[in-house]
């Protein structure tokens, strides 16, 4: 999965995540209420709906890049759902891409 994401105008970013059973237009805004240092920098919502958040990173790569690390939500999924947000170098885009690695971990744990 790699869907796009434009920023959006009041900050953050916007746009439509697809996968075989997903297909939801999302916003991830700013987080404003932060009150530590690991709370989430931006709150992922569906609607008006909080449906999970996201951190920034930095990868590992060579060079290293900035990314956000977005957690997914749903009562009726086992785990959170792992994703990725890459920014363009411009800045006017960003690819949200699905991260398999996270997911067979995780399945592991459970």
């Amino acid at each position: 999965m790699a869907d796009v994401f434009k920023p959006a105008k009041r900050g953050g970013w916007e746009g439509r995540i697809h996968t075989l059973t997903i297909d939801r237009k999302v916003r991830l805004v700013p987080n404003d209420n932060r009150r530590s240092e690991h709370a989430p920098e931006y709150i992922v919502l569906l609607g008006w709906t909080r449906v999970g958040e996201a951190w920034e990173a930095r990868s590992n790569g060579d060079p290293p890049r900035d990314y956000l690390r977005v957690q997914l939500r749903d009562p009726t999924w086992s785990a959170p759902l792992k994703l990725a947000l890459f920014p363009a170098p411009d800045g006017l885009s960003a690819a949200l891409v699905f991260n398999a690695m996270s997911q067979r971990e995780g399945d592991r744990d459970g």
